[in-house]
């Protein structure tokens, strides 16, 4: 199942040393993509080129402050998980926390960072999230699993996973889908894995797997979702490097 994906890394790993430049580069197009398209997802309505020019520091007209700061937010939210591979930090809650008030910093400050107090609904799905009184049962619950079950598996179908029982457990009251997507992206980037893009296009077919998921504990097309979008991560390193 993760064959190819690995013989594909093995391959980006054998053309080291990299150019700085091309490696520089990359990695700008992934934040802009995935910035772009994880906000995108959850109803921000720049475009990706507006998105571009909101993370240079210019002011898109007629686009409202909180979308620009989703945007500036979730950049900062990327560079700290990177700073959390770099430090060789393990994963805690609050390590979650801090992206996730990253995420709403600006936006909603009395929720950012915080479990939520109430009970949410999400739209369109069967599955029904823990009530608030759960949650912290329920994410120890989490990070226990993370430190036990979670790894035997293979770190592809880990990564999937922890996106699976995160927004699951839908712990705060907004901002669950993009720290879900960072923690995802985090586990990815540790095991030496590029940062996937789950695409604003993929959206219906996304929400559909995921409480797929949730609902029958039948985790294998969200995985192969995962696989898709790094297969294609992975082409674009080698086709550059």
């Amino acid at each position: 199942m993760f064959k190819e994906i690995d013989e594909k890394k093995a391959l980006i790993e054998s053309k080291r040393p990299f150019s700085q430049h091309t490696l520089k580069s990359i990695r700008e197009k992934l934040l802009l993509d995935w910035t772009h398209n994880s906000n995108a997802i959850e109803g921000n309505t720049l475009t990706l080129m507006e998105t571009k020019v909101v993370l240079e520091g210019i002011t898109v007209g007629g686009k409202t402050l909180k979308e620009h700061l989703e945007i500036i937010n979730h950049r900062d939210a990327i560079l700290y998980s990177e700073d959390i591979v770099k430090n060789k930090e393990e994963l805690t809650e609050w390590q979650i926390k801090n992206i996730h008030r990253l995420i709403l910093k600006g936006i909603e400050d009395k929720y950012a960072g915080s479990y939520r107090d109430g009970q949410v609904i999400i739209a369109g799905a069967e599955h029904i999230s823990p009530e608030p009184f759960l949650i912290k049962n329920e994410m120890e619950g989490f990070i226990n699993w993370y430190y036990n079950e979670g790894q035997k598996l293979h770190p592809i179908e880990m990564a999937s996973m922890v996106h699976i029982i995160f927004v699951g457990i839908h712990p705060f009251i907004d901002g669950n889908g993009r720290t879900s997507r960072l923690l995802l992206n985090l586990e990815l980037i540790k095991a030496g894995y590029p940062p996937i893009i789950i695409r604003k296009e993929n959206r219906l077919e996304y929400y559909n797997i995921l409480d797929k998921a949730h609902t029958t504990k039948n985790n294998k097309d969200f995985v192969n979702l995962v696989l898709a979008e790094l297969n294609t991560t992975l082409d674009l390193y080698l086709k550059y490097l």
